[in-house]
């Protein structure tokens, strides 16, 4: 069956918020006297901030994601960019009626203003953040309802994110699954979890919807 919805993930897939992410955990860990290496905070970024910080310290944790947030917010604009030719693919897929959602770990205040900073708002239907649901990505919950939302069926609907809870959560919800090859960890990383695509570019989504 062709691909009639899309769900993406947001961060590190749509728009480029690493930098600010990576400044916000450095930033964070000053402020408690902590120190990661470079490598080691990239594989923060992904999951919830309450499952990381709680895994480094459960007793500074919610401390430390206010600081965080603090950080992440007030330098946001300065960082976050759409990702190359996201706007120009999302508005060609929107216009061959592909449904279009948004599936992410972010809590909806700030996931909502790298949305609009980036212009990318107008093109989806559902946007399915942090406070929306009991389990987070990889539980298939996020990406069931997305498409409950928008009528979907899991095999018409493929799920794109540059994390493998991304791939994994399209997975255990029993939709197709595509990596972004731009993924800050890496497209080596991504392809260990098996994705059924790998985009190169996001031009690539046109070719696997045949827009």
């Amino acid at each position: 069956m062709s691909i009639r919805t899309i769900l993406f993930d947001l961060d590190g897939t749509l728009i480029d918020t690493n930098e600010l992410n990576i400044a916000s955990f450095i930033y964070t860990f000053e402020q408690f006297n902590m120190s990661h290496t470079r490598e080691k905070i990239k594989s923060f970024n992904g999951p919830p901030l309450r499952d990381t910080f709680h895994q480094i310290d459960p007793i500074k944790a919610e401390n430390m994601i206010s600081m965080y947030r603090k950080h992440n917010l007030f330098y946001h604009d300065h960082y976050v960019r759409a990702f190359p030719n996201v706007n120009d693919v999302l508005k060609q897929l929107k216009e061959k009626e592909i449904e279009l959602g948004i599936v992410t770990t972010k809590m909806r205040k700030t996931a909502m203003k790298g949305i609009i900073k980036t212009a990318i708002d107008p093109f989806f239907k559902t946007i399915i953040t942090y406070d929306d649901v009991i389990h987070s990505k990889p539980h298939p919950e996020p990406v069931l309802q997305a498409m409950k939302q928008l009528g979907a069926q899991a095999a018409s609907t493929l799920m794109v994110g540059d994390n493998y809870h991304d791939i994994e959560a399209g997975k255990n919800a029993g939709v197709q699954t595509a990596g972004v090859a731009w993924a800050h960890k890496g497209k080596d990383i991504l392809l260990q979890y098996r994705p059924d695509y790998m985009l190169e570019d996001m031009c690539d989504l046109l070719k696997i919807v045949g827009v």
